[in-house]
């Protein structure tokens, strides 16, 4: 946590404690009682504190000698050291006295419309709210405004801008959809919905394509194995979506558009905040008559037809507290995708695809050194496919139960957390076994004092299916000079086997073992109030990576034979230049065939990404590139992708407070490019809409 110099005086200008970034929120305090003034020792109590200008409820605890621990409602805590605070109620010795009332003003917790926030608040990368400057990890953040900018575009066409990300898309926006984090496998890459793991038990891979862009608030994506913190399946890293909460007092929006290919997009919301109960409710409705998925005739699953879909979603969350930080919650998100794909001539192929998260919680400080999150909550990924072989469906539910400890110690932070997950198929496929349970349990030590910087992770799985395996990380920071800072890490990874490589019927082998990952980094990152920069070099050697393969009487099956390595760098740069804010990234990367040299398959040596915006009043203009190198369908890398660059174009203006128009060109210059062989994708296309935030 970030430490500072705080100190106050009665009478005095107000004293500043660096709250969620920047030094931002002036305190000041006052009892109206007499007393002297003294040093702060020893003390440990709480006080809740009430925003007269935002009407927020933070709470400020005293925990030992000259440590407060300053919590905004928005679950951020940031320690200040105080040199010395002189104020009427602390008496002789330090330990508080009469009651204290304490009057603060907060700056507002929101920023904005169209304000890029470059130090925001981040969870993924250790469990526990922290800045993203303050970070060891590798991690992008992708705030509200930049999705709002994305338009009628999939999360995957947003995720390609990111760094470290490659995407691959079977034919229109609502195809199935996957994304490479620095080079793995879609399937290496865990994908969780506010802590909620999404994806099919049966192929191991999530829906990224059944995610709608209206329902999402932000995006954190962490890169890196992060088995130490999650479990299976995060070899390439994490990418975690939170969906919008509530603010203070009322808010609402709304969003109409339309657009090339008969796109359209409904969506509106509203949220609020009443005495002690906060509110919130999205909803979207998306259609598209898309385009045909596969271009070339001698394709088997060629159909010239357009494949289009509609994609319906919501979301709501309630929270309340009940008393000073004891707050209970609930969320659900629910999205259906209905969409076309080609899988031979003469048949409408759909697929339909529901995907569900649900969960309470309840969050309690025990102590002021000790905050309990106790959770639980369910995902389910159904997909049913209809083709001229007839239906088939996959519908994977997990149950997740959580209790996570998070505790201030004398010398940095630990977090502790018991985890049981309860994977259960429902196929017509008739697999031998159709369910897997797996209890775990992880610790999080963080430590940041003076120039130095640790975090260390260490969790432990115990599965019904594949037994133990343990993970750790282990994480170092140095600060060389303000805002520059050196790191380096270590960490472990694996991939559960899906149950399609162990059960599926007469091509399945249900003594696999868990691909494992050992992934070494540096970096180099810089940060100003105005920009950030970084370099990361990594180093990620998989093993046992689960490969079909078939004997010479033609029995085949998946077997743990192949080896990669994931290796590269990434360097990124965002920067606000009066009204202008440029974010861009490159990767030079290598994910290779451990065995035979080759590329893996649709993944790029070279790839990156451009975004500009400019404010002139109330218009912004902006422009989006993403580019990328050739590439490879197959592994033998005798199939070819050539390299490809797209621009598009953004606009916006504000036509009156509230309201905005908008309107996005996307591949500008119509380029003609794959993501998989023979599946098309959009050329040059136009939506156009408005915006209401109230």
């Amino acid at each position: 946590m970030r430490r500072g110099a705080l100190l106050g005086k009665v009478g005095a200008a107000p004293a500043t404690v660096s709250q969620c970034g920047p030094p931002s929120t002036p305190l000041s305090f006052a009892d109206g009682k007499a007393g002297g003034p003294g040093k702060l020792r020893d003390a440990e109590q709480s006080f809740q504190l009430t925003s007269p200008e935002t009407g927020l409820h933070p709470a400020l605890h005293i925990h030992r000698a000259g440590i407060v621990s300053f919590t905004p409602v928005r679950g951020c805590t940031v320690d200040a050291e105080i040199s010395m605070l002189i104020a009427r109620g602390w008496r002789g010795a330090g330990v508080l006295g009469a009651p204290l009332a304490m009057l603060v003003t907060l700056c507002q917790a929101q920023t904005p419309p169209g304000t890029e926030v470059l130090n925001p608040i981040v969870v993924t990368a250790t469990r526990s709210p922290q800045l993203l400057s303050d970070l060891i990890a590798d991690v992008t953040y992708i705030g509200p405004d930049e999705i709002a900018r994305a338009g009628a575009q999939s999360l995957a066409e947003l995720l390609q801008r990111q760094p470290g990300v490659q995407i691959v898309v079977n034919g229109p926006p609502g195809s199935t959809s996957g994304a490479f984090l620095r080079g793995a496998n879609t399937n290496q890459t865990l994908v969780l919905i506010d802590g909620l793991r999404v994806g099919s038990s049966s192929s191991g891979t999530p829906p990224l394509e059944a995610i709608p862009l209206d329902l999402i608030d932000h995006i954190e994506i962490l890169r890196g194995p992060a088995a130490s913190l999650y479990g299976a399946d995060a070899i390439g890293g994490v990418i975690q979506v939170f969906t919008r909460s509530a603010g203070k007092g009322l808010a609402a929006n709304a969003t109409a558009g339309y657009g090339t290919y008969a796109t359209s997009l409904v969506s509106g919301g509203a949220s609020g905040t009443v005495d002690s109960w906060r509110l919130v409710v999205q909803a979207g409705h998306r259609q598209s008559a898309g385009f045909n998925a596969i271009w070339n005739p001698a394709n088997f699953s060629y159909n010239p037809d357009r494949d289009g879909d509609t994609d319906d979603g919501v979301n709501a969350s309630v929270s309340y507290a009940f008393a000073p930080e004891q707050t209970l919650s609930a969320q659900f998100l629910k999205s259906r995708l209905n969409t076309q794909f080609d899988a031979g001539p003469d048949f409408d192929d759909r697929t339909f695809t529901n995907v569900e998260t649900y969960a309470i919680a309840s969050r309690n400080r025990l102590a002021s050194f000790w905050t309990s999150t106790l959770e639980a909550g369910a995902s389910r990924d159904d997909s049913t496919s209809q083709t001229s072989f007839g239906p088939s469906r996959f519908d994977t539910l997990q149950r997740q139960y959580s209790w996570q400890n998070d505790f201030t110690l004398p010398l940095g932070e630990l977090s502790v957390a018991a985890i049981r997950r309860e994977e259960r198929l429902n196929t017509d496929a008739g697999f031998a076994v159709t369910s897997r349970d797996t209890n775990a349990i992880v610790g999080v030590y963080q430590l940041h004092e003076g120039p130095n910087a640790l975090q260390a992770n260490l969790r432990h799985d115990q599965s019904s299916q594949y037994g133990g395996v343990t993970s750790g990380a282990v994480a170092y920071a140095y600060t060389i000079l303000p805002g520059l800072r050196a790191s380096a890490s270590y960490g472990t990874g694996f991939k559960a086997p899906t149950f399609n490589d162990l059960y599926f019927p007469g091509f399945s082998n249900p003594d696999l073992q868990p691909e494992t990952a050992r992934n070494f980094e540096a970096a180099l990152r810089y940060a100003s109030r105005e920009l950030t920069a970084g370099v990361v070099a990594y180093h990620n050697r998989v093993r046992n990576l689960i490969v079909f393969e078939c004997d010479a009487q033609f029995n085949c099956a998946p077997q743990n034979v192949a080896n990669a390595t994931l290796e590269g760098v990434t360097l990124e740069f965002q920067g606000v230049f009066a009204s202008t804010v440029v974010k861009a990234s490159l990767d030079l990367a290598r994910p290779y065939d451990a065995a035979t040299g080759n590329l893996l398959p649709r993944r790029a040596r070279y790839y990156g990404a451009l975004e500009a915006t400019q404010t002139l009043g109330s218009l912004q203009l902006g422009v989006q590139l993403a580019a990328s190198s050739a590439r490879y369908d197959d592994a033998a890398n005798t199939r070819r992708m050539g390299g490809y660059a797209i621009v598009n174009f953004t606009a916006e203006y504000l036509l009156v407070p509230s309201w905005t128009l908008f309107a996005i060109v996307g591949n500008a210059f119509d380029k003609n490019y794959e993501l998989a062989a023979d599946y098309n994708t959009a050329r040059a296309n136009v939506f156009a809409g408005v915006r209401y935030r109230y």
